[in-house]
């Protein structure tokens, strides 16, 4: 299916009206999942040309986007991940565990970025840091491009990995799914229950009778502020 190729537009923006030296593109993978981590990933690319076939992750199939990734993780200038674990998630809310994953990615990366692209219209950031957001960043930005088909496929691995003969749970079928409800992940939680790795604060949860009473409700007064008094308010 044709697409546009994503360009350096915003990054030239940024540079142009703030001065910015150092941009990152940042995008996450895992929000809307059952299981396993929210993970993060920022990128910082500079204006070079991009890799071939360089889009959204979710346009790419599997073997495609595992193709790019190794190519990416060479070409970019440098890139970090950072992830927030579903206790995290639990206790501060989808909001608070993105910021907390978004600044760890940030932190880790060998120099500190001047502004950040983010995808989507919500500034999940804040202050300290300069933020720029782009709906559909991942597919018109280079930066967030790369950030997307990197976190997808780091986290994708990771969540195979938890399927595997010596994780126990091949029920689960994680490196199918990635922890998102399908049909084999929704039967295996009827019959076995969440794993140490589900997010047990999410309304999924109400519909485990025989489960419920592992249903988590705890989340600190920041989380709660974050959530209701912030920029974002993220519905599931």
């Amino acid at each position: 299916m044709p697409y546009e190729a994503p360009t350096h537009t915003v990054e030239r923006s940024l540079r142009a009206t703030t001065g910015a030296r150092i941009v990152a593109g940042v995008d996450e993978v895992g929000r809307g999942a059952w299981a396993g981590p929210v993970t993060v990933c920022a990128a910082i690319t500079g204006l070079r040309r991009p890799p071939e076939g360089l889009t959204d992750s979710k346009l790419l199939t599997p073997k495609r986007r595992d193709e790019l990734a190794e190519v990416l993780e060479g070409w970019v200038t440098a890139h970090a991940l950072g992830h927030a674990s579903p206790e995290e998630i639990d206790e501060l809310g989808m909001t608070a565990a993105l910021r907390l994953a978004a600044v760890r990615a940030l932190e880790a990366l060998p120099v500190r970025p001047d502004a950040v692209i983010l995808d989507g219209k919500h500034d999940y950031l804040g202050a300290p840091w300069r933020v720029r957001t782009v709906i559909k960043g991942d597919l018109s930005c280079v930066a967030v491009a790369a950030a997307s088909v990197i976190a997808k496929v780091r986290r994708d691995r990771m969540m195979a990995e938890l399927g595997e003969p010596d994780g126990g749970i091949r029920e689960f079928a994680f490196a199918a799914n990635a922890g998102y409800p399908s049909p084999v992940h929704r039967a295996a939680l009827q019959q076995l229950g969440p794993t140490p790795y589900h997010r047990l604060s999410w309304s999924y949860m109400d519909g485990l009778p025989q489960w419920r009473h592992l249903k988590k409700f705890r989340r600190s007064e920041e989380s709660l502020d974050l959530e209701n008094g912030g920029q974002l308010g993220f519905d599931f």
